[in-house]
C-alpha cells in the first residue's frame, strides 16, 4: 500500500477534562507536555522514520509526565498499586504488541513495542510481561516510582467512599478517561497507533480496560489509525477503534464522520462516554469527544503544534463543539 505523504502526528492525554477544576499552573504544564510530545514524535517523522517511532516517542513524553494517567502519573488500584496497560499497532504490517497489569515497567509503550517486534505474541500480562521486559532490557523501576501524592489522595478518598457505600464524589475518580494516545502518518503513507494508561482509580480484580486491547482502544490498518480514551468497557463492547477504521476503509466514510458516529452516537447510546483521535492515510485528523474536554493536539506540514483542552476551544481541525454527554454517563458501572 503506502504512498508519499506529508507526515502528521496526533496525540491525546485523556478525555473528561473539567475546566473549573483546572488550576492555571497545571493547565500550562499539560499544554506544554502535549506540545513537547508532538515535537518529539514529529521530529521522528521529519527524519523519515516510520510511524511507530513517532508514536513511541510521543507517548514516552506523556508517560514520563505526572499530569497524565499513564506511566509516572498512573492512578492507584483498590489495593494501593499501580497497574499499567499499553498497546501499539503498525497499520502497514498489521503487527501489534500489548501489555497489561504491569507494575514495574517505566514506559509500558516501549514494552508493548518490544512484544510486537521481538516476540511471537501480541499480548503479555503481569509477571510474565515483566520477565520479558527484563530479557529485552526494557527499563524496570521500583513501584514507588509511579507514586504521586495527588493520585494517592484520590485513592484514599475513594476508599472512604467505598467503605461508606457512597458514590465517588470526585469526578476524576468517578470517570474512566485517564489515558494517553498517539496516531501517526509517516512519509511513506503508513499509519500507526498507540495507547498507554494507568487504568481507573480504585479498580479491582485485575481489571483491564480497552487501551491494550487491539481493536478496542488501539487499532491501525493501511487506511486508518485510532487511539481511544474513555469508559473502556464500552470501547471493548463496541470494538470502537476497529469499528471506526472499518467505516473509513470498507465503507469509505470520511474519518471525521466515522469517528464521530462511533464516539458520539454508538458509545453514548449504550451509556458510555469518552473520546478518540483518528487519522486517515491522507492526513485527515479527527478528535471527537462527548465530554467537557479532551487533552489533544496535532502537528502537520507547517511543524506547528496545535494543542487544545476544552470543547469550546478551536483545535485547528475545524470540528464543532461536541454535544454534551448523557446526564448519567459518569455513573459507576
Amino acid at each position: 500500500m503506502g504512498h508519499a505523504a506529508s507526515p502528521v502526528l496526533v496525540v491525546h492525554g485523556g478525555a473528561g477534562v473539567i475546566r473549573r477544576e483546572m488550576d492555571p499552573a497545571r493547565e500550562k504544564a499539560i499544554r506544554a507536555a502535549l506540545a513537547q510530545a508532538l515535537q518529539q514524535g514529529y521530529a521522528q517523522l521529519k527524519a523519515g522514520k516510520p510511524a511507530v517511532d513517532a508514536v513511541s516517542a510521543a507517548l514516552v513524553v506523556l508517560e514520563d509526565d505526572p499530569n497524565f494517567n499513564a506511566g509516572k502519573g498512573a492512578v492507584f488500584t483498590h489495593d494501593g498499586r499501580n497497574e499499567l496497560d499499553a498497546a501499539i499497532m503498525d497499520g502497514y504490517t498489521l503487527r501489534a504488541g500489548a501489555v497489561a497489569a504491569v507494575h514495574r515497567v517505566k514506559n509500558p509503550i516501549l514494552l508493548a513495542r518490544a512484544v510486537m517486534e521481538h516476540s511471537p505474541h501480541v499480548m503479555l500480562v503481569g509477571d510474565g510481561a515483566e520477565a520479558f521486559a527484563r530479557e529485552q532490557g526494557v527499563t524496570l523501576v521500583d513501584p514507588s516510582y509511579f507514586r504521586t501524592e495527588e493520585r494517592w489522595r484520590q485513592l484514599q478518598k475513594a476508599l472512604k467512599e467505598d467503605a461508606a457505600h457512597e458514590k465517588h464524589a470526585d469526578p476524576e475518580t468517578a470517570r474512566h478517561f485517564g489515558t494517553v494516545g498517539a496516531v501517526a502518518l509517516d512519509a511513506q503513507g503508513h499509519l500507526a497507533a498507540g495507547t498507554s494508561t494507568g487504568g481507573i482509580v480504585d479498580k479491582r480484580w485485575g481489571r483491564v480496560g480497552d487501551s491494550p486491547i487491539i481493536g478496542a482502544g488501539t487499532y491501525a490498518n493501511s487506511g486508518c489509525a485510532v487511539s481511544g480514551t474513555g469508559w473502556g468497557e464500552f470501547y471493548i463492547r463496541t470494538v470502537a477503534a476497529h469499528e471506526i477504521c472499518m467505516r473509513v476503509t470498507q465503507m469509505r466514510v470520511p474519518v471525521q464522520r466515522a469517528a464521530a458516529e462511533v464516539i458520539n452516537q454508538e458509545i453514548p447510546a449504550m451509556g458510555g462516554n469518552g473520546g478518540a483521535i483518528a487519522l486517515d492515510d491522507q492526513g485527515h485528523v479527527a478528535m471527537p469527544f462527548n465530554t467537557d474536554g479532551m487533552f489533544r493536539g496535532w502537528i502537520g506540514d507547517d511543524g506547528v503544534s496545535h494543542v487544545a483542552l476544552y470543547g469550546d476551544e478551536d483545535d485547528g481541525t475545524g470540528q464543532l463543539v461536541p454535544p454534551p454527554a448523557p446526564a448519567d454517563s459518569s455513573a459507576q458501572p
